[in-house]
């Protein structure tokens, strides 16, 4: 938090465990990184290891020492290492003299992959060797941190190959005990809950032990519990369903940041395509975006490689490296960053049992993005003790203790077709993928749809008590086709498609279909404007107002009484490609607060402002790939 993160990862091979430690420092150097994250042990030890079932790396000369040279050189050059353990597979000796210890298939046969076997979270490797092999690390070495690989008990293997649920005893008998019934075919919320309790045990124990052992060291790993910083990556895969998602890093960061405000986020920029092609790497104007959105929403700056940083595609490398210098020169306005956003976005509730729509979710974070509406993510409800919003919006997660910040004059919004967990107008039926329209009755409660007076409606949709009549109601499905018969038999109906009520002294504004999700999938400016419509209902101050277009993101940015405005521009992102961003001229931004000076950062220059009615406005002569605004009251 007080010194801005600069890491780069090397995520070793095996066979790297000669690699030449004055070359890496060299060129960790000379990219401006003041962090690494680097091989330490697990599957493959980088140092003699004397603990019992575990193998340092065939390719480490005899006596040598890589992990302790690399530190030794990493802090000579005031470089922070961080050790990385990957604890989720042993080679077969291992599983020959301790089979208990392993994850089991359904069928009894353990899960092996390029002839290395899978270990349970709940077998003795994770809950008692771990521990002898971390202690031997934190002994050893005066590392600054240790990160966790691969945590837990994985469903599928690196391949994709569906492995199923650990039915080994231990598993079967814990499971048991806790939902006194057998471990299901396929996992489901009783099986989700587990795994979070298991996995979050083992997380504990890892904390206790690094901080009895090293008190100063960072704990990094990829869940928020007992961690003290939240890692998470930004990659890519060759058959992941599209639309790709390019605010991959955004979301990440501003997730964390916002769920656990105490604890530093670093999101991995992967280089590589995807598993099978460690090496081939994504285009640089990819990678400089995601570099960008970590820095935009208080993260560290993360970039990581396979094998060393010597790569035969130098692209993702060189694409990274202006953006460490550049960080680096300018890091006292990347220090104890927190947003300053007013807008609330609920995100997955990991552990509580419930299902989430991704889809819904994704979509209301773009419609945010692209209405330029600063917004942090929370995935739990700790934020209500000790900050207050404006609006919180929420998809398929919209839980009871909404109704206490209502109360006290909170604005909510929900979009989905579940029902929340407070008081609500009671639901008639629900329509599952319907494939109808929502009439708008009412203009003047809509003015971005002027034009408008029929909504694309799809998925399920929720019927509810009250009537729609006078604002936005249902049109049910009707014939589409042949051309002469499209919907000669619609009807029109009066239930609602939105429904207000009061609560307390605040509101809550009810879609009771998925929104977000429809967004996410179609982009439609009529499902933007009810969005944008109802917002303003709800709360019709907003903290900025520009004229940028809509593939720029902005995020505000509190430090101490200074604000920062970041601005990246998404505009090179097209399909599957990212190309350079097209230069955006003459943005207009007013922000609310009263500020006396505006300073652009990358292209430097002092802008002229303008205080009026609250607001204090700026022009950005001109945004290229990324810029920072600084304000100082």
């Amino acid at each position: 938090m007080r010194e801005p993160v600069r890491l780069v990862q090397t995520n070793l091979r095996e066979t790297d465990a000669s690699l030449d430690v004055r070359h890496l420092m060299g060129r960790l150097v000379d990219m401006k990184a003041n962090a690494l994250l680097f091989g330490m042990g697990g599957i493959v030890a980088y140092y003699p290891t004397r603990v019992p079932f575990h193998y340092a790396s065939a390719y480490l000369p005899p006596g040598y020492d890589l992990f302790g040279e690399t530190l030794k050189a990493a802090h000579a050059h005031g470089i922070r290492v961080v050790g990385r353990y990957d604890l989720s597979k042993t080679p077969k000796a291992v599983y020959d003299a301790h089979p208990e210890w392993f994850f089991r298939k359904a069928d009894g046969d353990p899960v092996i992959y390029n002839g290395y076997y899978s270990t349970c979270i709940n077998g003795g490797y994770y809950r008692d060797q771990a521990m002898r092999i971390l202690s031997e690390g934190l002994e050893k070495y005066d590392v600054d941190g240790l990160f966790f690989n691969m945590f837990g008990n994985q469903s599928r293997d690196y391949s994709g190959n569906y492995v199923g649920l650990c039915h080994c005893d231990a598993c079967r008998r814990r499971y048991r005990e806790m939902f006194h019934k057998a471990i299901p075919e396929k996992a489901d919320e009783d099986y989700g809950r587990f795994m979070f309790i298991c996995s979050r045990e083992v997380a504990a124990d890892i904390g206790d032990l690094i901080r009895a052992k090293r008190p100063h060291a960072g704990y990094f790993n990829y869940i928020q519990e007992s961690t003290d910083v939240i890692m998470s990556e930004s990659n890519t895969a060759v058959n992941r369903p599209l639309p790709m998602w390019p605010y991959s890093a955004s979301d990440n960061v501003n997730r964390a940041r916002n769920s656990e405000s105490g604890k530093m986020s670093i999101n991995l920029c992967m280089q590589f395509v995807d598993f099978p092609w460690r090496f081939a790497t994504v285009g640089p104007h990819e990678i400089v975006e995601r570099l960008w959105e970590n820095v935009a929403n208080g993260g560290a700056l993360a970039f990581a490689v396979d094998g060393t940083l010597d790569q035969q595609d130098l692209q993702g490398i060189e694409a990274a490296k202006p953006v460490f210098r550049w960080i680096a020169a300018n890091e006292s306005y990347y220090a104890n960053e927190e947003s300053a956003a007013r807008v609330l976005l609920l995100g997955s509730p990991e552990g509580t049992g419930r299902t989430y729509s991704q889809d819904s979710y994704r979509g209301m974070f773009r419609l945010l993005s692209e209405e330029h509406v600063p917004f942090a993510v929370a995935d739990n409800l700790d934020w209500m003790n000790r900050r207050q919003f404006d609006l919180v919006i929420a998809t398929d997660w919209a839980p009871a203790e909404l109704e206490k910040y209502t109360e006290g004059g909170g604005q909510v919004l929900v979009a989905s077709p579940r029902l929340p967990e407070f008081p609500v107008p009671r639901a008639v039926r629900t329509w599952k993928q319907i494939t109808g329209y929502l009439r708008v009755r009412n203009p003047s409660m809509f003015p971005s749809l002027k034009d408008t007076e029929l909504v694309m409606l799809s998925g399920d949709y929720l019927e509810l008590e009250g009537d729609g009549s006078s604002s936005l109601s249902l049109v049910p499905p009707s014939m589409y086709g042949p051309p002469e018969k499209i919907h000669v038999d619609m009807k029109d109906t009066t239930a609602p498609g939105v429904v207000f009520q009061q609560a307390g002294k605040g509101a809550v504004a009810w879609f009771p279909w998925d929104l977000g999700g429809i967004y996410y999938r179609e982009s439609l400016p009529a499902h933007a404007g009810l969005f944008r419509d109802v917002m303003n209902r709800l709360s019709p101050a907003r903290q900025i107002r520009t004229n940028a277009h809509p593939l720029v993101e902005l995020t505000w940015m509190q430090q101490g009484r200074r604000r920062l405005l970041h601005a990246i521009n998404l505009s090179g992102h097209s399909d599957t490609g990212y190309f350079a961003p097209i230069p955006i001229e003459e943005i207009r931004v007013e922000v609310a607060g009263q500020f006396r000076s505006a300073v652009t950062m990358r292209t430097p220059a002092r802008l002229p402002v303008v205080v009026r009615d609250g607001y204090t406005g700026f022009t950005i002569p001109q945004l290229n790939d990324y810029e920072l605004v600084v304000l100082e009251p």
